[in-house]
């Protein structure tokens, strides 16, 4: 198979090693070559099941190995769970499948640092994506066309397998169970399966740090840190060991990535986040695009978060207030990418999806929405109020900050 030859080429040229001081040492692989292999072609999307994922597993694997983590799967590295799509997103999973028809399975990759420690640190981080245009997919193309997913979330795991390095010689505190999950895209699946079915002892867990979409680093260096409110040290420890992001943070353990799973399983979380774009579940989504220098400072940035905490023993848990729970509902979309990062009044737009109701008004990405119909807009929760109040064939008017002037454009509304 072709995707199988590559890899055994990947090993043979990568994998170097050699002998010093009786040790064996790995040629040091950096965060961009692991993105570029991840985010490739070859891998064609590593929508979950298919040998693009598999071939994405086998190499995770192999990393883990040559960074000297024990496998900690129920298969060596490798944890499989099988299951049926879902066709009500409501509905629970059914992880438990006999014979049936389109059945999927996925496979999470788990790696453990053994310190002989009281408690366990897991970071982990995606490795599935959306293949060929899955559903999910924001692409709206004649033709299909691979989505590598390098931000989303090739960039998380080569994080993640750079942490595994540094952490591989300092820090003996805890030990440290690394995980690839598969199946978020479709509904968190790996990191839930992973959670009701545990390879460690889950009430050891110390706290669960997650990287989803950390490859695009802004020039501002805004970084969202999701889970503050999780544990009482968090925000402190988050605080005082930043001295060059720009730093948005969130209370809330609940969120659309895989530490959801975690935190709801009482276990403290950090989620990591450079912000969305306009390749976000697009083809556009590729390596040339990632800010690779700033995905090496996150990776330093974590690494001394977690040695901040190194001493701090078990990390007592704390639900948080989740502002999912009041989300307003709304049946129509203004077609833009909201930019989550943005913390100045308003709701700022990140990108404008083509042929919907923004661009045929002439909006435009950088534009400051501050004013929708009869309600004012002066954040994100605002804005979602807002749009709540409006029915697909709806006409209104937008205003927008846009530079120094304010601009008002008509609206119809289309369904989201």
């Amino acid at each position: 198979m072709r995707i199988n030859h590559i890899i055994i080429v990947l090993f043979l040229t990568v994998f170097t090693a050699c002998k010093k001081d009786s040790k064996t040492e790995i040629r040091s692989i950096s965060i961009e070559e692991d993105v570029v292999f991840l985010a490739s072609d070859e891998l064609e999307g590593r929508q979950t099941g298919t040998d693009g994922e598999k071939a994405a597993a086998e190499y995770i694997a192999k990393r883990f190995e040559n960074l000297g983590l024990t496998a900690k799967g129920t298969n060596g590295y490798f944890q499989t769970f099988s299951f049926k799509p879902k066709t009500d997103p409501h509905q629970e999973v059914n992880y438990t499948v006999k014979d049936g028809d389109s059945t999927i399975t996925g496979t999470n990759v788990i790696g453990f640092l053994d310190n002989k420690a009281e408690n366990t640190i897991i970071i982990g981080a995606h490795y599935d994506h959306l293949g060929y245009g899955a559903e999910g997919s924001l692409y709206r193309g004649e033709t299909q066309e691979i989505h590598n997913g390098a931000d989303d979330n090739a960039s998380g795991v080569a994080v993640m397998l750079n942490l595994a390095k540094k952490l591989a010689l300092e820090n003996t505190g805890n030990n440290y169970l690394f995980m690839a999950f598969s199946g978020e895209e479709m509904g968190l699946l790996g990191s839930n399966y992973f959670t009701k079915n545990a390879t460690i002892d889950l009430s050891k867990a110390n706290y669960m740090i997650n990287m989803d979409m950390v490859g695009r680093l802004k020039e501002d260096k805004t970084l969202a840190v999701y889970g503050v409110g999780t544990s009482p040290v968090l925000k402190q420890v988050v605080k005082a060991n930043n001295s060059k992001f720009k730093i948005i943070e969130n209370e809330s353990g609940v969120g659309p990535s895989d530490h959801t799973s975690f935190y709801n399983s009482d276990i403290p979380v950090m989620h990591f986040f450079t912000g969305q774009h306009e390749d976000y579940h697009k083809p556009g989504d590729d390596t040339q695009k990632l800010n690779y220098e700033g995905m090496d400072m996150i990776s330093n940035y974590l690494f001394n978060i977690i040695s901040d905490l190194d001493d701090n023993g078990k990390l007592p848990f704390r639900k948080t207030k989740n502002e999912s729970d009041n989300t307003p509902r709304f049946k129509v979309g203004l077609g833009v990418i909201p930019d989550y990062l943005y913390d100045g009044k308003g709701m700022r737009i990140d990108g404008v999806s083509e042929d919907k109701a923004a661009q045929r008004a002439g909006l435009q990405k950088g534009d400051i929405v501050i004013k929708l119909g009869d309600s004012l807009v002066t954040d994100m929760n605002s804005y979602m109020r807002a749009l709540s109040s409006f029915e697909e064939g709806d006409k209104t008017k937008v205003v927008v900050k846009r530079g120094d002037e304010e601009v008002e454009k008509d609206i119809e509304f289309q369904k989201f």
